[in-house]
């Protein structure tokens, strides 16, 4: 119909486009807040089979909106302290310089242990439970300093449960945090020398071999996580391809020190250096715990190479 009004058209268009512009200067312009910066690193063993997760998260968003959760696990065996330090500790250097872990592995919650702020000396925030969760991180990066949580205006309100800090302290100390509040707000310094610690076993060298223990298996393969990194199992002087004789809870075994699982035919057990860097036990495509029935605690000894 337009074409029969020679010139109706661009003279229409141009009345909408001056239309919407004068619009325009009375509208009320709305912005969105940038989201955080600073990611945050939830780690608990709470599992995700009801809302305890859920309900972490919302109160982190609600205190810093679009900030962003990246989950390094919530199936740590329900209260391993020790198996969540060794968790924290292998995930952290992939996270940002500056990034806010919140760690919730808290057997003793509602005691007297303290809800903490620790700040390592690469930059890295951690809020948790003092009961032993940052041994690892504090032997390898150090810790610059800490702080207890006592601050409300950090918490999610007056009315605290017993039963569910990582909901009412500890998520939202992590969020306050991540949207950049300054962190000495939440409460008064620390002794970083007194924080409490784990009495973590290290594998030793003696003239007589190296004496381990299994600290882990890995995730549902089974195989067996050891205290012993490569530099300390060098010392014995293998290489690969050979078998290496080991006393394993109790028992003598001869292990091929190997590369990978297809080194070896399927069914069969190997040594290797597993991606963090330690020497590990496995089956290829069995599970080794399972099959010698061998479980986290159970030492080990390997003799020098002759």
């Amino acid at each position: 119909m337009l074409s029969f009004f020679p010139g109706f058209r661009s003279n229409f268009f141009a009345a909408v486009v001056l239309i919407v512009a004068t619009t325009g200067c009375n509208t009320v312009q709305t912005t969105i807040p940038p989201a955080p910066s600073h990611t945050i690193g939830f780690m608990t063993d709470f599992d995700v089979r009801d809302d305890a997760i859920g309900i972490c998260k919302a109160v982190m968003d609600g205190i810093a909106p679009g900030v962003r959760v990246i989950d390094i696990t919530h199936q740590v065996t329900p209260y391993d302290i020790a198996e969540g330090a060794r968790f924290l500790a292998g995930s952290a250097p992939y996270f940002q310089k500056d990034a806010i872990f919140v760690v919730v592995i808290d057997p003793t919650v509602g005691s007297s242990r303290k809800a903490i702020i620790a700040k390592s000396k690469v930059g890295q925030y951690f809020v948790l439970p003092d009961n032993g969760l940052l041994t690892l991180v504090q032997d390898r990066d150090g810790i610059e300093a800490a702080r207890e949580i006592i601050n409300p205006q950090w918490m999610i309100g007056a009315k605290l449960s017993s039963t569910f800090h990582g909901r009412d302290i500890f998520s939202p100390a992590g969020a306050h945090l991540a949207r950049g509040d300054d962190w000495t707000e939440a409460g008064p310094a620390l002794d970083v020398s007194k924080l409490v610690r784990l009495d973590i076993h290290y594998a030793t060298t003696d003239d007589k071999g190296l004496h381990g223990q299994v600290i882990g298996t890995d995730g549902p393969f089974g195989n067996l996580v050891l205290n012993v990194p490569a530099p300390t199992f060098d010392k014995l002087g293998y290489q690969i391809g050979d078998l290496v004789p080991v006393t394993l809870d109790g028992h003598k075994y001869q292990f091929p020190f190997v590369k990978t699982f297809s080194d070896v035919p399927v069914g069969k057990p190997l040594f290797y250096i597993d991606s963090r860097g330690r020497l590990s036990l496995g089956i290829n495509q069995r599970n080794f715990s399972e099959t010698y029935k061998v479980k986290p605690s159970a030492d080990l000894s390997i003799p020098a190479k002759h």
